[in-house]
């Protein structure tokens, strides 16, 4: 006999409380219906037991799971940290879990990364993450879409930061410094392609030229060090580069390096989302903040407004982003 205890099972829950399995799962779903005696008689097995009911096995029973699935993209990319920590507790209240999937993990396995997710009947999806041909949605199931992407789901709520916006001031800042050499180094979807509008609408404002470069899809910092290579490759002269996020920011500071400038002396550099990364001591990155913890909550609030009325009209939120200044910006080194 194995020394760890056996898991418990809903079986031997109702047998030590003298009573059914079914009514165990009354009591699971805390149905009115069951009397206060056998209740207390099925808690106190609970308890004893130390059992733990299968959240997929009360979902198929019940037709509900409480909980919320999220689709990303990519675990490594810090744009949802914060975005995950308000999407969290703006649930909590109504009493949602979210559970989290990145859809490249299991691609292998799975032709349509939302088939996990709806399997186990979740109350609503949050994409943030790129919508695919092989994703379906059914109709029953409330889809919001957390940030700018390059295609949309039809009837989806929409919760979002003005990318474009906040690219285009971050570029301004710079200029109001001196720079006129500026980069942009960037990656793919839609996020990616309205931080670009932003840039060029700033540069073209100005009458200055563009250099621009977008090697790949990718926004991890492996790329935002091939892409600063490339730039500053071609443009020897530049002084300032923004890149498409924060961890684009750190492969930038590498390239920098790499070509023996100083930053900020020698050239500035700003990242975008506002990441945990960015405040840190050893980087102090100047960045766009594009207020993810809000929203995630803006995001909460759209989920439990759909299940409160399905049928409602969906609903676009777009919130304003804000520079953040710390170090790694100063006056252009010819200005």
């Amino acid at each position: 006999m194995s020394a760890e205890r056996r898991r418990a099972t809903i079986y031997d829950v109702a047998q030590a409380a003298g009573v059914s399995k079914s009514l165990v799962s009354l009591v699971l779903r805390n149905s009115p219906s069951v009397s206060a005696p056998r209740r207390a008689a099925v808690l106190a097995a609970i308890a004893e037991l130390d059992y733990r009911p299968s959240q997929a096995a009360t979902a198929l029973a019940g037709g509900t799971s409480q909980t919320v699935g999220v689709v990303i993209d990519d675990y490594t990319n810090l744009w949802f940290v914060q975005l995950l920590r308000g999407l969290q507790e703006g649930l909590a209240s109504a009493g949602l879990r979210i559970a989290v999937s990145d859809r490249t993990l299991n691609a292998h396995i799975e032709s349509d990364p939302l088939d996990g997710f709806l399997s186990t009947r979740v109350e609503a999806l949050v994409l943030a993450t790129e919508p695919t041909p092989a994703m379906r949605f059914p109709s029953h199931v409330p889809v919001i879409i957390a940030g700018n992407r390059a295609s949309t789901v039809p009837g989806a709520d929409v919760a979002t930061g003005d990318d474009r916006l906040g690219a285009r001031r971050a570029v301004e800042h710079l200029i109001s410094l001196g720079h006129r050499n500026i980069g942009h180094i960037a990656g793919g979807g839609g996020s990616s392609h309205l931080r670009i509008m932003g840039y060029r609408d700033a540069i073209a404002s100005a009458g200055l030229a563009e250099h621009l470069v977008a090697l790949s899809e990718l926004t991890t910092e492996l790329s935002g060090y091939h892409c600063a290579m490339e730039l500053l490759r071609r443009s020897p002269e530049t002084t300032a580069i923004l890149a498409g996020n924060d961890s684009m920011a750190m492969g930038a500071l590498a390239a920098a390096r790499e070509n023996n400038l100083r930053v900020p002396e020698d050239l500035s550099l700003i990242g975008y989302d506002n990441s945990p990364l960015a405040d840190t001591q050893l980087l102090r990155l100047t960045t766009v903040d594009s207020r993810n913890h809000a929203l995630g909550l803006h995001v909460a609030q759209q989920v439990l407004s759909r299940l409160a009325d399905p049928e409602r009209a969906s609903q676009v939120v777009t919130l304003e982003p804000a520079l953040v200044e710390r170090g790694t910006c100063a006056g252009a080194r010819n200005a």
